[in-house]
């Protein structure tokens, strides 16, 4: 994996936590639209359309990148649309993004062929 490797992972996890907060924001504005005369729904929800559209095609431009399988490509959407999986996503996104460096930085050293 080269440079834009990681900076595709990078944008993805940048967005994955904004997306998760926006989501459990969402849904705390729901219940108190339904429970009181508070009702955020109509700008939370705009917020975390742009913000989940974003983390779309974050994740599709990371997924090319990456060549994630199938199973792979399919749990960071899945982390997408869950109220915490973006918390998940970020700690699973910079985990792949150390690996990478380290992996990227060994073949620069001659360490490792690939």
């Amino acid at each position: 994996m080269d440079l834009k490797t990681v900076s595709a992972l990078r944008r993805l996890r940048l967005v994955s936590v904004p997306e998760g907060v926006s989501f459990l924001l969402l849904m705390l504005c729901s219940v108190l639209k339904r429970t009181t005369d508070f009702n955020a729904v109509p700008v939370m929800g705009a917020i975390h359309g742009i913000l989940f559209i974003i983390y779309v095609v974050f994740w599709i431009d990371a997924w090319s990148r990456t060549k994630w399988e199938l199973k792979t490509a399919a749990l960071y959407f899945v982390l997408s649309v869950l109220p915490t999986g973006g918390f998940f996503a970020d700690r699973m996104l910079r985990r792949e993004a150390e690996a990478t460096v380290i992996a990227a930085r060994a073949r620069k050293e001659g360490v490792v062929n690939a």
